[in-house]
C-alpha cells in the first residue's frame, strides 16, 4: 500500500510488464493448429462477404456495405448531404429535374417495328429463339387496345370480339378472334390483326392492310360527320382516326419493303399532310429513312431542319442523320494523319462536333455501326438514348452510313472523343442533361435475354468488392502456408509481430529518456 502511494510510476510499469508477458506468454502457447483455424475462418467470412457484395452488386448496381455506410452510418457520424434543396426554388428544380428524368426513361413505341408474321417469327422459325421479351409485347397490348378501341365497341359485335382479341396473350387465339370478327362483318382492327400476325410475307400483310384501308376510310369519313354529336362519337371518331393513320403508315412501309420507296415517300408525306398533329407515330422518322434511302440528302436536311429543333424530343435517328449529313461533306478525303499536322477545317469541325452530339445523346450506337458489336431484331419499343434504340436505328440504317465514303472510317476516328468532355456523364451532361440511369434496367425488359445489353457509363468494381475479394485470397493463401509450414510460419509470424510493434517500442524509449521523471509522474497522477 505503501508503495502505491509513494510511487505510481513504478506500479505502471509493473502493470505494464504484467500485461506484456501475459500477452507473450498466450502467444508462445498458441499452436499452429490455432493459426491454421483463424486463417481459415477469416477466409471463409471475407469469401461468404464476397460471394454476398458480388450478387447484390449485379443485381442492384451498387456496393452493399457502401450503400449501409451512407445511407445509415454517414448520418449517425454528422455527415450532411450539400445538394439537400434549402429553398423553395431548389426544390422545384429538383422536382422539375426528376420528372424530365422520368419521362426520358418513358418507353416509346419503335417506328419501324417488324411485323410479327413476316419477321419476328420467320426468325423463331430459323433460330429457335423468341426476339421479343413478354414486356415489350405487352407493351405492344397496351398500345393496341389504346389505338383501336373505345367505350363505343360494345355496339357492334365484330369491335367486341377485337377488343376482347387485343387482350389475349395466345396468339393463336388473337388470330382466331380476327376470323370470328370478320365472319360477322367486314373489319378493319380484325385484318389490321390478321396482316400483323397471320401473313407470313410481307405481300400478304399488303393485300391485308389494302382490304382494312377501305373499310377504315369508310368508317373515318362516317364518324367524322358525327363527332361533334357527343362524347361518344368523338372517341369513335379518334379511335378511327388512329386505325386510319396505322394503315396508311403500315402500307408506307410495306411498300419500302418491296423496293417501291418512292411511292413510300409519296404515302408518308401525304400522311404528314393529312394528319399533321399525330406526331406520336414518329412518321418523320420512317420518311428520313426512306430519303436516305434514295440518296436524297437535300429532302433530308429539309426534314431535319424541321424536326431537329430545341424544343421537340431528340432521337438516334434524328441526331445520328444529321451527324450523317455533316461527315458527308468531307469524310471521302479526311485523313487522321493529315487532320492532326495541319488541324481540322471548319467543315471537319463541324462534322465532329455533329458526331460528338449523336454519342453524347445514344452512346451505344458507334459500336453497333463500326460492326464491334452484334446487332439482333430490334424490339417493337425502345429507350431513348438506350441500348434498344441502338439496335433499332443501326438495323436500318447501317447501309446508309455504308454508303457514305469515308463516314465510318470519321466516325472511328473521332467518337470515343465525346466522353473526356463529359467525365461524369450520369451528373452532368455537355449539350443535353445528364444521361439517365434507369436505361439498364429498362432495357434488360426490352431486350432478349440472349444479348448483352450495352451498359452506358461502364460500372467500375466497388471498392469493397476489390478490398474483401483480396483479403479473401490473402488469408486463404496464409491458411495454406500455415499449415503446410508451421514452424517457418511461426517464426514469420513472431518476426513480423516484433517488427510492428518496433517502432512503437522506440518511440516508448526515447519519450521515457526524454521526459523528467517528476513530469511523468504528474501525467500519471492526472
Amino acid at each position: 500500500f505503501q508503495l502505491y502511494t509513494a510511487d505510481p510510476v513504478l506500479l505502471s510499469e509493473l502493470v505494464c510488464s504484467g500485461v506484456f508477458s501475459a500477452v507473450s506468454m498466450f502467444l508462445n502457447t498458441l499452436t499452429p493448429k490455432f493459426y491454421v483455424a483463424l486463417t481459415g475462418t477469416s477466409s471463409l467470412i471475407s469469401g461468404l462477404i464476397l460471394i454476398f457484395e458480388w450478387w447484390y452488386f449485379r443485381k442492384y448496381g451498387t456496393s452493399f456495405i457502401e450503400q449501409v455506410s451512407v445511407s445509415h452510418l454517414r448520418p449517425l457520424l454528422g455527415g450532411v448531404d450539400n445538394s439537400a434543396p434549402n429553398s423553395p426554388s431548389s426544390s422545384n428544380g429538383d422536382a422539375d429535374s426528376s420528372r424530365q428524368s422520368v419521362s426520358e426513361c418513358k418507353v416509346w413505341r419503335n417506328p419501324l417495328n417488324l411485323f410479327r408474321g413476316a419477321e419476328y417469327n420467320r426468325y423463331t422459325w430459323v433460330t429457335g429463339r423468341e426476339p421479343l421479351t413478354y414486356y415489350d409485347m405487352n407493351l405492344s397490348a397496351q398500345d393496341h387496345q389504346t389505338f383501336f378501341t373505345c367505350d363505343s365497341d360494345h355496339l357492334r359485335p365484330a369491335d367486341a370480339i377485337m377488343q376482347k382479341a387485343w387482350r389475349e396473350r395466345n396468339p393463336q387465339a388473337r388470330i382466331t378472334a380476327a376470323h370470328e370478327a370478320l365472319d360477322l362483318e367486314d373489319c378493319a382492327t380484325a385484318y389490321i390483326l390478321l396482316a400483323e400476325e397471320e401473313a407470313t410475307t410481307i405481300v400478304e400483310a399488303e393485300k391485308l392492310f389494302k382490304q382494312a384501308l377501305k373499310i377504315g376510310e369508310s368508317c373515318y369519313r362516317r364518324s367524322q360527320q358525327l363527332q361533334h354529336h357527343g362524347a361518344q362519337y368523338e372517341a369513335q371518331h379518334r379511335r378511327d382516326t388512329n386505325v386510319l393513320v396505322y394503315i396508311k403508315r403500315r402500307l408506307a412501309m410495306c411498300s419500302r419493303k418491296l423496293g417501291r420507296t418512292r411511292e413510300a415517300v409519296k404515302m408518308m408525306r401525304d400522311l404528314m399532310k393529312e394528319f399533321p398533329l399525330l406526331s406520336m407515330f414518329n412518321i418523320h422518322e420512317n420518311l428520313l429513312e426512306s430519303l436516305l434511302e434514295l440518296q436524297n440528302y437535300a429532302d433530308v436536311q429539309a426534314v431535319l431542319a424541321k424536326y431537329d429543333d430545341i424544343s421537340l424530343p431528340k432521337s438516334a435517328t434524328i441526331c445520328y442523320t444529321a451527324a450523317l449529313l455533316k461527315a458527308r461533306a468531307v469524310s471521302d478525303k479526311f485523313s487522321p494523319e493529315a487532320a492532326s499536322r495541319r488541324g481540322l477545317s471548319t467543315a471537319e469541325m463541324n462534322a465532329v462536333e455533329a458526331i460528338h452530339r449523336a454519342v453524347e445523346f445514344n452512346p451505344h450506337v458507334p459500336k453497333y455501326l463500326l460492326e464491334m458489336k452484334s446487332l439482333i431484331l430490334p424490339p417493337e419499343h425502345i429507350l431513348k438514348r438506350g441500348d434498344s434504340e441502338a439496335i433499332a436505328y443501326t438495323f436500318f440504317h447501317l447501309q446508309h452510313w455504308k454508303r457514305v465514303e469515308g463516314a465510318l472510317n470519321l466516325l472511328h476516328c473521332t467518337w470515343e472523343g465525346t466522353f473526356r468532355m463529359i467525365p461524369y456523364p450520369l451528373e452532368k451532361g455537355h449539350l443535353f442533361y445528364p444521361y439517365p440511369v434507369c436505361t439498364e434496367t429498362a432495357d434488360r425488359e426490352l431486350l432478349p435475354m440472349f444479348h448483352e445489353v450495352s451498359v452506358y457509363p461502364k460500372k467500375e468494381l466497388p471498392f469493397f468488392i476489390l478490398f474483401t475479394a483480396g483479403l479473401c485470397s490473402f488469408t486463404a493463401m496464409l491458411a495454406l502456408l500455415t499449415h503446410q509450414f508451421p514452424e517457418l510460419m511461426g517464426v514469420f509470424a513472431k518476426a513480423f509481430l516484433s517488427t510492428l510493434f518496433a517502432p512503437l517500442n522506440f518511440i516508448m524509449e526515447k519519450v521515457e529518456s526524454i521526459l523528467p521523471s517528476s513530469l511523468w509522474h504528474q501525467l500519471t497522477r492526472i
